[in-house]
């Protein structure tokens, strides 16, 4: 008995008739985090995480009909008993559990294995089915610990104001921007943060969210005060006049591409940090053997390499297409590999 089908508007659960993160407007969207490609506007009505509201207030306007659910909370709709669970990529994040006549199905959204210190921990749930997503469904990819990471860009960082240089980040404004400030900030040094990253740190403030203090960077701010701090903006401003006219500025990209080194020449960065909100290839195979699921959808992502893997160690897998990972913080920033380099949406 399948609990969800893959449609033109999304994923459908027609047991419970609502779907899970629709691409077109429709009754009622279960969402599972606030990343553009995984909501839209249009909707009857939303059903997200508690830390998700914030986001789709902001995002989407004040007008909307949103129900919120804790983690590990559950309702009832038409039959189908739904929950959600954490899935580790950003604040909020949710898998959907759906439970149906003792079937139960899990929809990941998008996930990272790793805690990261702010979003809450990924937790693997038990089910028949389970949709996961690929984008880094290639063995290649195998990411350091984030400490690691941090004390790459520190040691950047340093050696930028020993030159004289800005120290910029490149990072996606909902959960990369987040994190990476909660990684930093026992550097000691002031954190600038772009507008689009103040405003949905503020979001997330008020709803209950500890994050370290940052300033927002606004026209009060002297560009040589930059020079002593960490500056981090959204991929938007990547190629702008406004990092031009800092003094020296030297530009990091954290993504995931950055684990190769095309992605490590995007756009003539001056750094690369392989810092992703994604689970990599084996993050994404742990989470699955986690779930003992009897049969895995694979979706956006390297779908066509990561189902025929799954099938080749037993794992009966199947690849769908699905319009996620169109607008997601990873491939704003670009994929060396597909050529895909978008400007980012805030």
């Amino acid at each position: 008995m399948a609990l969800i089908r893959f449609t033109n508007k999304g994923i459908y659960c027609e047991q419970g008739d609502f779907y899970i993160d629709p691409w077109k407007p429709v009754k009622l969207a279960v969402t599972t985090h606030g990343h553009a490609d995984h909501v839209k506007w249009g909707n009857q009505a939303y059903l997200c995480h508690e830390l998700t509201k914030p986001i789709l207030l902001h995002r989407l306007g004040p007008e909307l009909t949103i129900q919120t659910l804790a983690y590990g909370e559950e309702i009832n709709i038409n039959g189908v008993k739904l929950s959600m669970f954490p899935a580790g990529h950003v604040i909020g994040s949710a898998q959907i559990r759906l439970e149906y006549k003792g079937e139960i199905t899990v929809v990941s959204g998008d996930y990272k294995v790793e805690y990261d210190g702010i979003s809450t921990a990924f937790e693997p749930i038990k089910c028949h089915t389970f949709v996961s997503e690929s984008t880094f469904g290639l063995p290649i990819y195998k990411w350091l610990p984030q400490q690691l990471i941090f004390d790459q860009i520190s040691t950047w960082v340093n050696d930028n104001q020993e030159q004289h240089k800005t120290s910029v980040l490149i990072a996606y404004s909902l959960g990369k921007a987040q994190r990476l400030i909660k990684g930093l900030s026992e550097a000691g040094r002031p954190i600038y943060v772009h507008q689009s990253i103040a405003n949905l740190n503020d979001a997330f403030i008020r709803s209950g969210v500890t994050l370290p203090e940052t300033i927002r960077i606004g026209p009060e701010i002297r560009k040589d005060e930059l020079q002593q701090g960490i500056v981090i903006v959204p991929p938007a401003l990547a190629d702008g006049r406004w990092i031009k006219t800092l003094q020296q500025a030297a530009t990091g990209v954290c993504s995931g591409w950055m684990q190769v080194r095309a992605g490590r020449r995007w756009r003539s960065a001056d750094a690369g940090f392989a810092l992703s909100d994604h689970a990599d290839w084996p993050g994404l195979l742990s989470a699955i053997k986690a779930t003992e699921a009897e049969k895995v959808f694979v979706t956006h992502g390297f779908t066509a390499t990561f189902s025929k893997y799954l099938n080749e160690i037993g794992i009966l897998a199947e690849e769908v297409k699905t319009q996620y990972g169109a607008e997601d913080d990873e491939t704003e920033i670009g994929s060396p590999e597909k050529q895909v380099i978008k400007e980012g949406i805030d």
